[in-house]
């Protein structure tokens, strides 16, 4: 029924038929990105028309009932990066967003009876970490505040677009008007360096630059704490904590924000489907058309090199003179773009861009909440435990990087490393009343593992089973609780959802690909 809904929310809206004018602008792709680009078109007077692949939009912001009465958000399971100004314009809450904030944000259970919870209350902080170490209940509030300072310092390049090269013949006005907005970006930049200070400026360059590892054993000295802190440097990302530049990823995940409340990770009501539906909502409002099951094969282009609209897998031909692509960019320029047009350096930087993949995503439906026998409760109702992210088989640094290097090595984590989330805790509208949705976001699982194949249904069990296991050590009857369970591995991310590699960021995050790198220089 969910399922049917959302399909009629998304059909051909405005009475336009695609292909009987031509657009203003198309969208590939009715991601949450997708969409968004499409919202502002139609709002500044465009015509719109985004073109989604699926039967239901979202991208990876989706949510779908895969087991009756039970709705997954079946990969992006928390939010916290979707700007706020985006929030404010477009007016998401007015269009049905709701977000459930999460307090404890984070708990650490450990197989020797202790546990690690931390979130927005900074007494909670300090109470729980001088468990396991005063020196470093002292020492958090100091690091937290000097990432804030760092977000503050990022926070105007998030909202800015990158000064990038013109490409082409211009104008001479075009390339007067685009200096100048350079120099503008870059005096601005310039200038909030010169407000951040030399020596703080010498530390953020040492986190971007360092392994996370170095980062953390600098501030802390308690295992517990720094594994916890080192999940948030290798998530979606095939590296450890001791790999160089992973103290960006880190930096990466503590920049959102929900409701103003600077690195809060917030479940949304309904779904992760709901951040896209809103957006979409404001999109058709503004009078742009929404298309699903409407698989774009290949860009069309006339001479000399310009796009003139879309080719759809049905025949389709859909016209317009600007396409925005939602899809990775290896799929925008290597299977959209027609061959012979594109520089082959340009293809060969494309190409040769880095989307592997450690990612495996499981939903569950289970019939009751698990029991964490670190925290000796014995209480059937949600705690603080179950709240936020529940971090399985990362006590310690060492135990997250050989997990990593059972990946380099071929093989999925012996040991997986499970990032837990409960959404149904907070949200009663995704699961039957005493029932509940987790999430686990898995790694590492490499996209083609040398002892098995993914396309091969007892391996997949097997290495489910893998992980039920380990969360079986934390909380006993867990097994005997699950329902049914939906896993996406790396290549299952890649064919359902589209994502090159099964990258969940479209492409690698390193410091070789960002901002005015990405997705290749220039």
């Amino acid at each position: 029924m969910w399922r049917q809904q959302t399909r009629n929310l998304c059909s051909v809206t405005g009475g336009r038929s695609l292909k009987a004018e031509k657009w203003d602008a198309l969208v590939i792709g009715g991601g949450h990105n997708g969409l968004t680009a499409a919202a502002y078109l139609a709002r500044s007077g465009l015509s719109v028309a985004v073109l989604e692949r699926r039967h239901v939009i979202g991208g990876a912001a989706v949510t779908e009932e895969l087991v009756p009465g039970y709705k997954f958000s079946r990969c992006s399971y928390l939010q916290s990066l979707l700007r706020p100004a985006l929030i404010k314009e477009l007016e998401l809450n007015r269009h049905g967003l709701k977000m459930l904030k999460r307090s404890p944000s984070s708990f650490t259970p450990c197989l020797d009876g202790r546990y690690l919870l931390l979130g927005p209350d900074k007494e909670l902080n300090y109470s729980e970490i001088s468990k396991f170490s005063k020196r470093d209940a002292e020492a958090y509030p100091r690091y937290k505040n000097q990432l804030e300072n760092f977000c503050k310092f990022m926070d105007p390049l998030l909202d800015s677009s990158p000064p990038e090269s013109l490409q082409g013949i211009s104008s001479f006005n075009a390339r007067m008007k685009s200096k100048l907005q350079k120099s503008v970006f870059w005096a601005h930049f310039l200038r909030r360096a010169l407000v951040l200070g030399q020596k703080e400026m010498v530390d953020f360059m040492d986190l971007l630059l360092s392994p996370a590892s170095v980062i953390l054993n600098n501030w802390f000295e308690n295992d517990v704490l720094k594994a916890t802190l080192a999940t948030d440097a290798v998530i979606g990302t095939t590296g450890s904590p001791n790999t160089p530049g992973s103290g960006y990823v880190l930096l990466h995940h503590v920049m959102g924000e929900t409701d103003g409340d600077r690195g809060i990770w917030s479940y949304v009501q309904g779904g992760m489907g709901s951040v896209s539906l809103a957006i979409s909502r404001a999109a058709k409002e503004a009078g742009a058309t929404i298309v699903t099951e409407a698989e774009v094969s290949e860009l069309m282009i006339e001479d000399p090199g310009r796009v003139c609209g879309v080719l759809l897998a049905d025949g389709t031909q859909v016209r317009s003179s600007v396409v925005l692509s939602n899809a990775t960019p290896y799929r925008t320029f290597m299977e959209f773009v027609p061959k012979n047009v594109l520089p082959d350096d340009f293809l060969r930087a494309i190409k040769n861009s880095d989307y592997s993949s450690a990612t495996t995503k499981i939903n569950l439906a289970v019939n009751k909440l698990p029991q964490f026998h670190c925290c000796k409760l014995g209480n059937p109702d949600a705690g603080p435990q179950h709240m936020g992210t529940i971090h399985i088989g990362s006590e310690t640094m060492e135990e997250i990087d050989s997990g990593c290097q059972d990946s380099v090595n071929g093989i999925p984590s012996r040991r997986p490393i499970i990032e837990m989330t409960i959404p149904s805790v907070l949200d009663k509208t995704i699961s039957p009343p005493g029932k509940h949705v987790i999430n686990l976001f898995v790694q590492y699982t490499p996209y083609k593992p040398s002892d098995g194949s993914w396309e091969d249904s007892a391996y997949r069990k097997s290495f489910a089973e893998r992980c039920f296991t380990l969360i079986e050590e934390h909380a006993p009857g867990f097994i005997s609780s699950i329902i049914e369970y939906d896993m996406l591995t790396p290549p299952d991310l890649e064919r359902e959802i589209g994502l090159t590699g099964g990258n969940i960021f479209h492409g690698a995050m390193g410091l070789d690909s960002l901002f005015l790198m990405r997705p290749v220089k220039g």
